[in-house]
C-alpha cells in the first residue's frame, strides 16, 4: 500500500511535470513571431506503477521533454513544389528577357533585334520597287539599305541571345556557392540534432535545418531520406549525394566544349539538374533548351533567305551586263549552325544587284521580280519567311504563356502549402492561453495535495495533535 513518502515523491513529479510544460508553453509564446520557428508541445510519459500483493499502484507521470509540431508529409509537398516554382520563375524571367530581344523599340539602338517580320517584308519589298525601274541607283541602294537592316537586327537577336546565354551560365555558377553553403550547414546540424534528440534545443536546431532545406529546395531540386530518426540524407532529384550522415558533398562547375557544367564529384550532372527543378534547373533549361531552340530558329531563316537570295543574284545579270556570278547580297553561310549571328551584307557595290535574268540586257527586271517572289515562296522549312517568323514569335509566346501558367499554379500550391502547415505548425497565442490555464489549474490541484499530505505528515509527528503548518 501507498505510504506519505510515495504520496510526497508522487506528487513532487506532478508539479515538476507541470512546471517544465509550462516552461514550453512561455517558450512558444517567446518565439510566436520568430521566423521559422515550430511550436512545441509537452510530452507526459506515465511512471512504471507499483505492484504489491498484486495491486498496482499509479507513480505519476514525468515530462519526458518538448515535441516540435510538423508534418514530415507536408514539409516534403511544401519543398516539392517550392523547387518548382522556382524553377519556372527563373525560367519564366529568362524568357521574357528573349521575348524582349523581338519586341520593336523594346530598348536602346543593337540591344535588341528590331522587327524582323518588317525587315524581312521591306526587304523583298524594295525588289518589288526595283522592278519599276532596274537601272535606278536610288532603288538598288535601298535594296543593300533593307537587307543591311535585316542582317542586322538578325545578329543582333543572336548577339543578345548569345549574351543571355552566357549570363544564364554565370547565375548557375553563382547558385551553386549558395548550394554548398547550404549543405555544409545541414550536414553540421545533423550530428548535433541527434546529439540533441533528448533535451529541449532539439526542436531549435531542427527549425533551422528546415530553414535550410527550404532554402536549398529553391536553387536545386532535392529528394530527402530519413535517416536513424533525426538524420538527413539529401540528394540531387537524380540520386546525386549531396547531404549524408554529417557530410556534405559540394557541387562543382567547369568548363565542357565552350559550356559550363556542373559536377557532383566526377560526375557530370549538368541535364539531370535542367530537369531537376530550383532556381538552377530554370536557368539551365531556358540556358540549354529554350535559348538553342529560338536561335535554332533563327538560324534557320537568317540561312534559308542568305543562300536563296544570293543563289538567284548570282544565276541573273547585274547593270554592268555581268551573269557570271555578279556576287552575293548577303555574307554566304556554309551552314545553317551560327548563320544568324554571322549574317552581314558582302556586296558594297549596288551595281551588282542582278535586276535582270542572265544573258537579259540592263532594262530587264526578271531577276529583280524572282528575288521578290521569295516572300510568297516556301523557302524556310517548308514556309514563307514572314510566316516562319510570325509562327516563331507565336510558339515563343505560347511557350512563355504556358511556363507563366504553370508558375502561377505552382505558387499558388505553395502559399496553400504554407497556409496549412502554419496553422499546424506555428504559434497560435489563444492556444498557448489555453495550454496555460491547464497547466496552472493542474500545477494548483497538485500544490493543494501536497499541502494537505503537509499537514497530515506535521499531524502525524506532533501525535494526533492539530498543528498549523505554515
Amino acid at each position: 500500500m501507498g505510504t506519505i513518502s510515495s504520496a510526497f515523491s508522487l506528487i513532487t513529479q506532478a508539479l515538476n511535470a507541470d512546471q517544465s510544460a509550462l516552461s514550453i508553453v512561455a517558450n512558444n509564446v517567446a518565439n510566436a513571431n520568430t521566423t521559422g520557428y515550430t511550436r512545441e508541445v509537452a510530452n507526459f510519459q506515465e511512471n512504471q506503477p507499483i505492484v504489491i500483493g498484486g495491486v498496482s499502484y499509479g507513480a505519476g507521470v514525468t515530462q519526458t521533454g518538448a515535441t516540435t509540431v510538423r508534418d514530415n508529409v507536408l514539409e516534403k509537398r511544401l519543398i516539392q513544389q517550392q523547387q518548382l516554382a522556382s524553377s519556372s520563375g527563373a525560367r519564366l524571367t529568362a524568357l521574357n528577357a528573349v521575348q524582349a530581344l523581338f519586341t520593336p523599340a523594346s530598348g536602346s539602338a543593337g540591344s535588341t533585334a528590331g522587327d524582323i517580320g518588317t525587315d524581312l517584308t521591306s526587304f523583298f519589298s524594295s525588289f518589288s520597287s526595283l522592278e519599276g525601274n532596274p537601272s535606278d541607283n536610288s532603288r538598288r541602294q535601298q535594296v543593300l539599305s533593307s537587307a543591311a537592316t535585316l542582317a542586322g537586327d538578325v545578329s543582333n537577336a543572336a548577339a543578345g541571345l548569345n549574351v543571355q546565354r552566357a549570363a544564364l551560365g554565370q547565375d548557375a555558377t553563382a547558385v551553386t556557392s549558395q548550394v554548398n553553403a547550404l549543405t555544409s550547414a545541414i550536414a553540421q546540424l545533423d550530428p548535433q540534432i541527434e546529439a540533441a534528440s533528448t533535451t529541449p534545443g532539439a526542436g531549435t536546431l531542427e527549425d533551422l535545418r528546415q530553414q535550410d532545406i527550404g532554402q536549398l529546395s529553391q536553387l536545386i531540386g532535392i529528394n530527402q531520406i530519413t535517416i536513424d530518426g533525426t538524420g538527413l540524407s539529401i540528394t540531387t532529384t537524380a540520386g546525386q549525394l549531396l547531404v549524408s550522415k554529417g557530410s556534405s558533398f559540394q557541387l562543382t562547375s567547369g568548363t565542357v566544349s565552350g559550356s559550363t557544367h556542373f559536377f557532383v564529384g566526377t560526375t557530370d550532372v549538368t541535364s539531370e539538374l535542367a530537369d531537376g527543378g530550383g532556381q538552377l534547373g530554370g536557368y539551365l533549361t531556358a540556358r540549354d533548351g529554350d535559348i538553342p531552340n529560338v536561335l535554332g530558329s533563327l538560324d534557320q531563316l537568317a540561312y534559308s533567305v542568305s543562300t536563296q537570295v544570293n543563289a538567284l543574284n548570282n544565276a541573273g545579270s547585274d547593270l554592268s551586263g555581268n551573269n557570271v556570278n555578279p556576287g552575293n547580297i548577303f555574307t554566304q553561310p556554309t551552314q545553317a549552325v551560327g548563320s544568324a549571328a554571322q549574317m552581314s551584307v558582302e556586296m558594297t557595290d549596288p551595281n551588282h544587284i542582278a535586276a535582270a535574268g542572265s544573258g537579259q540586257g540592263a532594262g530587264d527586271n526578271s531577276n529583280a521580280m524572282a528575288i521578290a517572289n521569295l516572300a510568297n515562296r516556301q523557302i524556310v522549312n517548308g514556309q514563307k519567311p514572314t510566316d516562319f517568323f510570325s509562327n516563331f514569335v507565336t510558339s515563343l509566346g505560347a511557350t512563355i504563356a504556358g511556363v507563366e501558367a504553370d508558375n502561377t499554379a505552382q505558387n499558388a500550391s505553395v502559399t496553400q502549402l504554407q497556409s496549412q502547415e502554419s496553422a499546424l505548425s506555428t504559434v497560435n497565442l489563444n492556444d498557448e492561453a489555453a495550454f496555460m490555464q491547464q497547466f496552472e489549474r493542474s500545477y494548483q490541484a497538485a500544490s493543494q495535495v501536497f499541502t494537505m499530505l503537509d499537514k497530515i505528515m506535521a499531524s502525524a509527528m506532533n501525535l494526533g495533535q492539530s498543528t498549523a503548518v505554515s
